[in-house]
């Protein structure tokens, strides 16, 4: 019987972020459903789920795909996070999720997530002088040569894991900062999109391990007139996708109008550093939409607005954000 490697992934009890954890499991294969993988254990106290006298976590796995930086039979899998008893851990996000995707699934919702990050090597961006800075962001963006562009062999190593991973990621760019990209993930249903947001980025971090690079989801890794880093989350459903679904987006864009407040408390910690009105933001202390603006909370693309139907971006999270808890709310909040 052949064996095979599986990564466990999981989110920990970190605060105000959580952070990835992951351990391999040698077991009998072929794994040919998530049924077939077990529960596992892990000790608590060492990653802020547990006090030390009574330490035990279980994992559960939920999402399987194929391993690209091991290959062969291997696997990533994302677990969440139980108590010894089953029921779900506090640091469980993606339970709350299940629950709404299933209490609302004829709403039929789809998300397109933007990740934008930022490469360091040491204390500074990747590409940035030592103790300097480089020249002014306006050229980086979508650049090409050398003097532009800093570290496409770790962005296009991680853009084919994440094929091969059987990940629908849409594409990457350079971003307004140098040492800054994206990748994007999407359009898929809120569990797959969630769940696939957390793989990629772990497939991120651990592929930067091998170029003595270190990836942040830091919405203002660089104080100063430098572009922060988001996740603008693009959300729709199947009326907002319709004929005439213009009138949706724009009773879903009021409803969000009157719970701000509470979607920027899910939206990602330090966001106020990023969300301040400048570099292409709207003021975390404001709500606004409109079409073709990237200016505002909520963006109406110019298609969307031409065709009568569509999706919205919401610009407010923070490249930090829980896509599980990013993914509950919008849809909370728009279809109630």
């Amino acid at each position: 019987m052949s064996k095979v490697k599986a990564e466990y992934i999981w989110m920990d009890g970190h605060e105000p972020t959580q952070k990835l954890r992951s351990k391999t499991k040698v077991i009998d294969g072929p794994i040919n459903s998530i049924d077939d993988l077990p529960l596992w254990g892990f000790d608590g106290s060492s990653t802020n789920q547990a006090e030390g006298n009574d330490s035990d976590c279980m994992l559960d796995p939920v999402c399987k795909v194929p391993d690209p930086i091991r290959g062969g039979d291997d696997i990533l899998v994302m677990c969440e996070v139980m108590n010894p008893d089953g029921s779900v851990h506090s640091s469980n996000t993606r339970a709350h999720l299940r629950s709404v995707a299933e209490k609302f699934s004829n709403e039929e919702a789809w998300f397109g997530i933007e990740q934008e990050y930022t490469l360091f090597e040491g204390r500074n961006p990747l590409g940035w002088p030592e103790g300097g800075y480089p020249a002014p962001q306006g050229p980086f963006y979508c650049g090409v040569g050398a003097d532009e562009v800093f570290g496409r062999e770790i962005v296009e190593e991680h853009l084919q894991l994440c094929m091969d991973a059987g990940l629908e990621v849409s594409g990457i760019n350079a971003e307004v900062m140098p040492g800054q990209w994206e990748y994007q993930i999407g359009p898929l249903g809120p569990l797959d999109a969630a769940d696939q947001m957390w793989i990629s980025r772990w497939l991120l971090y651990r592929i930067s391990e091998e170029y003595g690079v270190s990836a942040t989801l830091h919405p203002k890794p660089v104080k100063g007139d430098w572009n922060g880093a988001g996740a603008h989350t693009n959300f729709s459903t199947k009326s907002m996708r319709e004929k005439g679904g213009i009138d949706v987006i724009n009773e879903a864009c009021e409803k969000l109008s009157k719970n701000h407040d509470e979607h920027i408390i899910v939206y990602g910690a330090h966001n106020e550093e990023r969300l301040t009105g400048l570099h292409e933001t709207c003021s975390i202390k404001e709500f606004r939409y409109g079409v073709s603006d990237r200016g505002a909370s909520i963006r109406i693309p110019m298609q969307t607005a031409n065709d009568g139907y569509g999706y919205l971006e919401d610009r407010r999270p923070s490249a930090n954000m829980d896509p599980y808890r990013v993914c509950s709310i919008l849809i909370e909040t728009t279809c109630s």
